[in-house]
């Protein structure tokens, strides 16, 4: 386990850098927020090693995983849509579609209402890779999930969701 930006206690006891101990219910939650980062931390590092084996950066991934779910709930998706949904500009969102046409996860394809407009489409083969690339992650964090009882579940998903408040508060 990585101790990148934390400071070891005099009893060995981890401590987050950020946080100073002045009770026992403190270090609990400091070891969750420990525990909190180091999952982070893997998770980006998994991301890493994923994006390096389909040779594409983590918005082309992003992009073809929302392509990806649309086209199983049935729907099109065009770059507008796209664009809004990631957050980008629309030269950059050209460039993005660019690298995934030419990589063959991405076609465009006419609209069948509006001829002036594409709707992006995954090829069969990128469902395929990344299912392949991502498919024993997804089945060993499964595994992991099912450990959990139906109320400890429910804490965990409550506590996830608190952070992620917490998180989305944080003016920039």
């Amino acid at each position: 386990m990585s101790t990148k930006g934390l400071v070891m206690s005099d009893r060995s006891e981890r401590q987050g850098y950020w946080y100073g101990l002045e009770s026992r219910k403190q270090m609990g939650a400091v070891d969750v927020l420990n525990a909190l980062r180091d999952y982070r931390s893997a998770e980006a590092d998994m991301r890493r090693r994923t994006q390096a084996s389909m040779g594409m950066g983590e918005t082309d991934l992003l992009a073809l995983r929302y392509l990806l779910e649309a086209e199983r709930a049935g729907r099109d998706v065009g770059p507008k849509e796209l664009t809004v949904r990631l957050g980008m500009t629309s030269a950059s969102m050209t460039s993005l579609v660019d690298r995934l046409v030419r990589s063959g996860y991405v076609t465009r394809e006419p609209h069948p209402t509006d001829r002036r407009a594409l709707i992006l489409k995954p090829t069969p083969g990128s469902d395929q890779e990344v299912r392949s690339t991502l498919g024993d992650m997804h089945t060993r964090m499964m595994e992991v999930a099912g450990t959990l009882n139906p109320e400890e579940s429910a804490v965990v998903v409550d506590f996830l969701r608190r952070m992620r408040g917490a998180v989305d508060s944080v003016a920039t």
